[in-house]
């Protein structure tokens, strides 16, 4: 496995980091917590030290699965979770205010909740779930940060910066209070690249890419045949003809990767950990053989730089989660 440094530190996290979403249960049908567990001792057991949760998802619950599976492995790994918003909303609305969403005090008490959740006495990297960045001159969650990390209970802080927004959160990193960027990454969302990646780069600001297969799109698994359980959240992501619309461009990707690649979801990997500013993927895994096919899809490495030339014109400027 490969391991990259994160930020400018000498913590080392693995290129291909476990995304947590998916174990909190509550928008995804399907998941079983043993199963979850057993996944992620085995993902620890083939070198992935790199957990992303969030206090959102289910409520904690992904936080206490997370936890309650790394203390049974025994072993030390890199735990990074995130504050929703107080007002719980995604993304953050340009006309919103720090004040009703992160205020000092709750970016505090959300932090001991999630500490709760985890059974850990600090979070390696805390992150607000989004974020605007008129509130960079805003001193409350500044001081939030210096008291987390006076008292030992956040390492880093970071931001995931709201849907298909890359460049919302820039103003911020010249505080020099931020760590990371968690941003969407992907063969259809390649406009991190443009001012985000070589910002990062310069300053030893860690990324951390998610959503690598479009939510399952890049798979190359979902055509107008496909459903999704009852309750499932991807069923109004993927509502109206946009299964089609997926499936005419996969095809056309497939077309430039087939002759490199084994398979879509191997060509999604790849494509990202080719941006050497990208610090960690996080697909989510529930199942013990997408970790399998991921961990496999990492070893094979970049892709040529001639295909990545190739492959930009399969930008696609879409939001699905609107």
């Amino acid at each position: 496995m490969v391991m990259n440094n994160f930020n400018n530190s000498d913590c080392l996290i693995s290129q291909l980091g476990f995304g947590c979403w998916g174990i909190g249960k509550s928008e995804w049908m399907g998941t079983d917590d043993k199963e979850s567990r057993n996944i992620i001792q085995k993902a620890i057991a083939e070198g992935i030290n790199f957990f992303d949760t969030a206090l959102v998802y289910g409520e904690g619950h992904s936080e206490r699965i997370v936890g309650e599976a790394i203390k049974e492995s025994g072993k030390e790994v890199f735990i990074a979770t995130k504050i929703p918003s107080k007002k719980r909303e995604w993304p953050a609305r340009d006309t919103s205010k720090l004040e009703d969403s992160f205020p000092k005090k709750y970016i505090i008490e959300s932090t001991e909740k999630s500490l709760k959740n985890l059974n850990r006495d600090y979070i390696d990297l805390q992150q607000f779930h989004v974020w605007n960045d008129k509130w960079e001159k805003t001193d409350e969650w500044k001081e939030a940060i210096y008291k987390l990390k006076k008292d030992g209970k956040v390492r880093f802080f970071g931001i995931s910066m709201n849907d298909h927004q890359p460049e919302n959160g820039l103003e911020t990193a010249k505080t020099g209070l931020i760590d990371s960027f968690q941003v969407i990454f992907n063969l259809f969302d390649q406009n991190p690249v443009h001012k985000l990646f070589p910002y990062c780069e310069r300053h030893k600001i860690s990324i951390i890419a998610r959503v690598p297969f479009d939510e399952g799109a890049l798979t190359g698994n979902v055509d107008p045949s496909t459903d999704f359980p009852a309750g499932d959240w991807r069923n109004d992501y993927f509502r109206g003809k946009r299964k089609m619309d997926v499936k005419l461009r996969v095809d056309e990707i497939w077309n430039d990767v087939k002759d490199y690649t084994s398979s879509m979801s191997e060509a999604a990997l790849r494509f990202i950990i080719s941006f050497k500013a990208v610090t960690t993927v996080i697909p989510g895994m529930r199942k013990e053989k997408n970790l399998n096919a991921n961990l496999k899809s990492i070893q094979e490495g970049p892709l040529p730089a001639h295909l990545l030339e190739e492959l930009k014109i399969h930008h696609w400027s879409k939001n699905f989660y609107e």
